[in-house]
This record gives C-alpha cells, structure tokens and sequence, in this order.
C-alpha cells in the first residue's frame, strides 16, 4: 500500500488523468439522460466541451496558468454556444484552487476574478424560471460560494508552502553559518597552537643549541661547566616534551594522556623561571617587576609570558655573543605593562615589518596576533642606541 502511495505522489498527473476519465464519463452519462428527459438531441459541441474541460484536470499542475485559460475560453463558449452547464463545469472549481496553490500571481487573481463571475453569468444566461427573481440571486450567491471557498483554499496552500520552504530555507542557512563558524573555530584553534608550537620549540631549542655549543667548547678544558651545560640541555628538553604533550593532547579528542597530567598553560610567575633559564644559558638578563603583582586573566598570563620567550629568544638569535637583555614588567591599575630591551646588534629589519617579504619572521607575527587576541598594543623595533626593544601593553578587562 505504501509503494502505491508513493508511486501516486511520484506521478500526480496520472492521478489527475483517472479523475478526468472519470469525470468525462459522469458528464456524458448525465448530459445524456438530461437530454433525454428533454426529449431533445444534444449539441454537437457538448462532447468537446466536456472533453476539453475533463482535459483541464488532467493537466492542471504541469501547467495550471494555460489550463486556467483554456477553461476561460471554454466558460465563454459555453455561453455563447448555449451549452448549459454540466458536471464537467467542476474543472473551473478545480483549475482556481490549482492556480491559487501554484500559479502565478497575476493567474491566481485573474481565476478568483473569474470564478466570482461564472455564478453570476451562468444564472443570467439560463435562469431558472421556477426560483423567481429573489430565488435566483439567492442561488447565484450560493454558487459563487465554492468558487471563493476553493480559491481561499488554494492560497492559504500557497501560504503555507511558502512558510515550510522559508523554514527549510533558514535552516539550510543556520546549517552553513555552523558549518563556517565551526571551519572558523578550527582554523582559530590551528593557528593558536601553531603560535604556541612555534614558541615552545624556538625558545627551548635555542637554549639547547647554545648550551651545546657550550659543552662542546669547554669539553676538555672544563668538564664540569660542560656536565652543567648538558644538564641544562637535558631539563630544557624535558621542559619541552612537557608542553609539547600539552599542545599534542589538545588535538586529541577525547583521549587521556597516559602516565601523568597536563602541564598547566604558563603565567606570569614562570617569567621568572624562564629568566634564570635563559642566565643559565649565558643570557645575561636583568629583571625586575614594578606595582603590586595580582592575578591577571589566564589568557592576560600566557600572552605576557608568550612574549616574554620570543623576546628572550630573539635576542639569542639575532643579538650576538656579547648580547644582555633587560625585562620590566608594571603592574597599572587598568593594565600590565611589558618592556623587553637588549643592547645586541638588533634583528634584521624585515623581520620586524610584517614578518617580512620572505616569509620569516613568524615569532613577531605571533606576538601581535596574541596581543590583538586580548585587545592590547605592540611595539617592537630597533632601539634608538642599538640593539632591540619590545613594548606591550594588555588590558586587564576582556574584550567584547
């Protein structure tokens, strides 16, 4: 039964074809035995009338606006060829709910028009003798009734239709804007552990580089500086599989990491930590902190601290051997100020330009990306009496 009335709805027009059959044979059937009644012989045009208005129905959804006309210029030779009416008249009812539904507009009003005055017309043309006047404008009303009733019918289906494609329209919609926002999210997340990825291995990995140089300097000449060195190589190479098992446990979902816990994102108290890491390694480095330290929002700490290590990193790149560096950090009543200074020979000039017509650079990039992210400002450029200096300031409120 089920495939039945799926294979109905897949070919309405079949459906449409076995009522007008069925209708053509009710209207011959009735025409007939009118006639007969009568005593009289048909017209010639009955037949094709009836034909043609059956014809209407068949074909009433693959083109409802032709079909609408064609049944207007049956109505109109009905009246002129005085073919009374007959069941297959119920096509103009069925053609006016049809063009409501799904024609056009200008065929929706021109079928209620029309409709409205085929009750009225029909009654001039054949009235009924028997009613008397005031019968037969109580009978014109009652037909023009169903006329009315089909095509408010066929709009409100109109209306309806519109309504559930408006719908299915908006979620399709609501659907693509989720989908972006989550492609927007990811590529966010991406370039958030890119940037963190990219800090964690430059800043370790140079520390590692220096203090291996160093050990294999002094090897001979002074094992024990040489053991410190390798020493130092070994908690900084740890340090960094620390994080990196962080950054690599935020790309899988739903997993636990095996063996022990997530470090914790970095703040502003390890700054300190990674200063007489960055000592260790021959950095000299003077810090100091001005105000009254306080806890700052997590994303406020990791920027500070982030920029803090690509500062430091930096200046072991780019500042030479006789290279020093100074650290300031202010605590402001609206702020945390960073000011990261070094007296080296400076970084080449098209690292600190938009990263660079070559592409490098990506560490400053980072730094005004994660500044941006929590509505702070950047400076960062060559310092008047040489070497290096960066500048930050970070709103403590959060950006909306």
């Amino acid at each position: 039964m089920q495939r039945l009335y799926d294979f109905l709805r897949r070919h309405p027009t079949w459906v449409d074809s076995f009522w007008a059959v069925f209708l053509f044979g009710i209207s011959v059937v009735g025409e007939t035995a009118r006639q007969e009644a009568r005593g009289t012989d048909a017209p010639a045009v009955v037949v094709p009338i009836v034909l043609l208005l059956c014809l209407v129905i068949a074909l009433r959804r693959r083109m409802p606006e032709k079909m609408l006309l064609l049944a207007l210029g049956l109505g109109v030779a009905q009246l002129v060829l005085d073919v009374e009416t007959t069941a297959a008249d119920f096509g103009f009812l069925v053609i006016v709910y049809t063009v409501a539904a799904t024609g056009a507009r200008w065929a929706s009003r021109l079928a209620l028009a029309a409709g409205l005055c085929a009750a009225p017309l029909a009654q001039l043309r054949w009235p009924s003798d028997d009613a008397g006047q005031l019968g037969n404008i109580a009978q014109m009303i009652f037909l023009m009734v169903p006329f009315a009733l089909a095509w408010v019918l066929g709009d409100s289906i109109r209306t309806r239709r519109a309504y559930f494609a408006q719908l299915e329209e908006r979620a399709a919609r609501l659907e693509k804007e989720r989908e972006a926002q989550a492609k927007v999210a990811v590529a966010a997340e991406r370039a958030r552990i890119a940037r963190e990825l990219h800090d964690v291995v430059a800043h370790n990995v140079s520390v590692m580089v220096v203090q291996a140089d160093g050990a294999a300097y002094v090897l001979d000449a002074a094992p024990d500086q040489a053991k410190k060195a390798l020493e130092t190589i070994s908690s900084t190479g740890r340090q960094a599989l620390a994080e990196m098992r962080r950054l690599l446990g935020v790309l899988r979902t739903g997993e636990h990491q095996e063996g022990g816990e997530y470090v914790p994102q970095p703040d502003v108290e390890q700054i300190e930590d990674l200063v007489e890491q960055c000592r260790g390694s021959g950095l000299p480095v003077d810090f100091k902190v001005e105000g009254t330290a306080r806890p700052l929002p997590s994303g406020v700490e990791l920027t500070a601290y982030r920029i803090v290590q690509e500062a430091l990193t930096n200046t072991r790149k780019h500042g030479g051997p006789n290279a020093g560096a100074s650290v300031r950090l202010v605590y402001f009543d609206d702020g945390l100020g960073l000011l990261v200074e070094d007296d080296g020979k400076g970084a080449p000039h098209e690292l600190y330009e938009d990263g660079g017509a070559d592409g490098r650079g990506h560490g400053l990039i980072g730094m005004r990306e994660r500044v941006g992210m929590v509505g702070g400002t950047l400076d960062a450029g060559p310092r008047p009496g040489g070497g290096f200096r960066i500048s930050a300031l970070l709103p403590l409120k959060p950006v909306h």
